[in-house]
């Protein structure tokens, strides 16, 4: 059997069970240790039975077990930067990656060439605060998250990385008392309690990090009930939220800074998910 005959079987299985098939392809890469161009290149060439018993071992954990890929691989690919993933954090997710696009945008139009201290609420893996330091040698970040065992994966993610995030404990805004920053960025728990959530997610990721109140805004009203003490006179918020909550966050946004410029996003995909609050003297 080939490489490819051995995908495309592996494919339809996932399809037989109602799996998504992307994971195929995610778990070939890490069972063969190909880049993606070396596996296309290979395809023709035989699967040797050895790496198909290792595949299956833990593929099925996948397809009968419920586990995500990303766990059982052990790291996640997010901005080109390899994170370490694992059930202590969310996976970040490829609408993320656009929320730092944005945010690098942001930089670019209002702040270029300084040097801004920014700061990532609830930062889960370390993935927003890491690669915008990545990204921008002039980001400096400090990043809270209330889970302690969420920090050690992100800990462990910035001395992968070579980055310089000070990671601290405690809730939402807490851990920031008594500093001042340029950004606030926050990717928070949006999704509302009520609301069905894929078995996948659910029973896998901390549920802490999913899941924002009856509305899914909750952690937005903290944010903005106190986000005005850690903030320099001009300052942005930048936000991902779930897809039909711009009118609302706008709406938190303009009780808390009444002169504020509130910026929407859109995804690829054309769905409102991200809020971005410019507060002080910016120039359109």
């Amino acid at each position: 059997m080939t490489i490819k005959q051995f995908y495309l079987k592996k494919e339809k299985q996932c399809a037989s069970l109602n799996k998504e098939s992307y994971p195929v392809f995610l778990y070939l890469l890490h069972i063969l240790k190909y880049t993606q161009t070396e596996l296309y290149m290979n395809f023709d060439k035989e699967m040797k039975e050895d790496k198909i018993k290792l595949f299956d071992e833990g593929f099925n954990k996948y397809l009968y077990d419920n586990e995500p890929i990303q766990y059982l691989i052990g790291h996640h690919d997010f901005f080109g930067y390899e994170f370490i993933v694992d059930k202590r954090v969310l996976i970040p997710r490829f609408e993320t990656e656009e929320l730092v696009e944005n945010i690098l945008g942001l930089y670019d139009n209002y702040f270029t060439g300084q040097k801004v201290l920014a700061c990532d609420i609830g930062t889960g893996s370390g993935a927003i605060a890491i690669t915008l330091e990545k990204e921008e040698p002039n980001f400096s970040f400090v990043a809270t998250d209330i889970s302690e065992e969420a920090l050690e994966v992100a800990k462990l993610n910035n001395q992968k990385l070579g980055t310089n995030v000070k990671f601290l404990l405690g809730d939402m805004l807490e851990p920031l008392k008594g500093m001042k920053f340029d950004f606030v960025i926050s990717n928070p728990p949006y999704i509302p309690e009520t609301e069905d959530v894929n078995p996948l997610v659910k029973d896998n990721e901390p549920n802490v990090a999913l899941f924002g109140g009856e509305d899914g805004l909750k952690f937005y009203r903290i944010i903005f009930d106190g986000v005005k003490d850690i903030i320099k006179d001009k300052a942005i918020i930048g936000f991902e939220h779930g897809y039909n909550k711009n009118d609302e966050i706008e709406q938190l946004a303009k009780e808390a800074f009444p002169n504020c410029q509130v910026i929407h996003q859109n995804d690829l995909e054309g769905k409102q998910r991200m809020t971005f609050v410019l507060v002080g003297d910016f120039e359109c």
